[in-house]
């Protein structure tokens, strides 16, 4: 099953000026005819949230790094700080938390950005959705879900296990015996990273590519490392889902800030269902919940009173999860089966989701 979900408009694909600074802006719009483009301006606002989460290139003017509204913007690609002249060190830092792909400073660097902004206007890249997946205690099913939800968006969807000592999604796919990178060989990444490169880098079963975690050396996954990734993935177009540890808000978070949809797994028991409460009111706050189904746990509503705020939907029991992941075969995700009843169920969240954070 695949699963359909509306692209951005071709609106989305300007590039973004982000500055008061007269001067500088007629400059970057000059720049940008030349290029072929029209530019959108924001400084602040649900205007700047939107146009920074869609557009190719983000030009953020060294005037607008001290505000509160550029500051509060999550880490992306596709960044250049423009300045005409040389950066305090605090503006460098702030670059640089911002995911920054170079300052450039004019005029010295205009022929630089020129080209950066004709290479941006030649190959928009519709951005691919992120789901962040994760589960209220050990053994709620959220990596199932999350396998569920990659093979539903399949082909070419990207799974990445953000837990280091899970045991390694790929046993879900069958992809343990797959050729491809794994986490401990890409610790090290950082900041802004080719998406094209990253998925041709990785295993790859039934058109779903994943990244997943040794089960010969336990490397914890990097918070840095775990964004990079899953930022390199939809800046290339591709459907992401992340599978989130319970219990790492450092690890979570920032994945979480960037997510279009969020899904909290809850199992019909009261300690699970207690301890969700706990991550809906901190880093989970956003996100929706799932509860599944236990034979002889409380009811739908008793998970609801304990959680003090609804359920988006149940998954059913699905007597066919567990072995095929014994035997690493993929979810089920037909039209009636619990799995991908659940999967279109949440894929469809992701359109009035994205307009809602727009």
């Amino acid at each position: 099953m695949s699963a359909v979900i509306p692209r951005a408009t071709a609106r989305d694909h300007r590039p973004l000026v982000v500055s008061s600074d007269e001067r500088l802006v007629d400059d970057l719009l000059r720049l940008l005819a030349a290029a072929g483009a029209e530019a959108e301006l924001a400084t602040g606002g649900p205007a700047l949230r939107r146009a920074h989460r869609g557009a190719p290139l983000v030009l953020i003017g060294a005037d607008a790094l001290p505000s509160a509204a550029v500051l509060g913007l999550p880490r992306r690609a596709g960044v250049v700080v423009v300045s005409t002249s040389e950066l305090p060190a605090a503006e460098w830092a702030t670059a640089v938390e911002l995911g920054a792909e170079r300052v450039a400073r004019l005029p010295a660097d205009e022929a630089w950005l020129l080209s950066r902004c004709a290479e941006a206007v030649r190959s928009p890249v519709e951005a691919g959705w992120l789901i962040a997946v994760g589960g209220s205690c050990g053994g709620a099913g959220a990596s199932t879900v999350a396998t569920a939800l990659a093979v539903a968006a399949a082909p070419g969807s990207l799974l990445v296990d953000g837990d280091a000592g899970g045991g390694g999604l790929d046993l879900l796919l069958g992809a343990e015996r797959a050729e491809g990178l794994r986490w401990p060989d890409l610790v090290g990444l950082r900041g802004r990273v080719a998406g094209d490169a990253l998925l041709a880098s990785l295993p790859e079963r039934g058109g779903i590519h994943v990244l997943a975690a040794s089960r010969s050396r336990a490397v914890p996954v990097p918070p840095e490392a775990l964004l990079a990734v899953a930022l390199a993935g939809r800046s290339n177009g591709t459907p992401v889902v992340v599978d989130l540890p319970c219990g790492d808000p450092a690890l979570a978070e920032p994945v979480l800030a960037e997510a279009d949809l969020a899904v909290l797994v809850v199992p019909a028991r009261l300690r699970a269902a207690s301890a969700a409460r706990l991550l809906l009111d901190g880093a989970w706050s956003s996100a929706v919940v799932v509860s599944r189904s236990v034979p002889g746990g409380p009811s739908r509503q008793d998970v609801v009173d304990v959680l003090g705020r609804s359920v988006l939907t149940e998954l059913g029991h699905d007597r066919s999860a567990g072995p095929r992941g014994e035997r690493g075969e993929p979810p089920v995700v037909s039209a009636r089966s619990p799995l991908g009843v659940l999967s279109r169920r949440l894929l469809a969240e992701l359109p009035r989701r994205t307009q809602v954070a727009a």
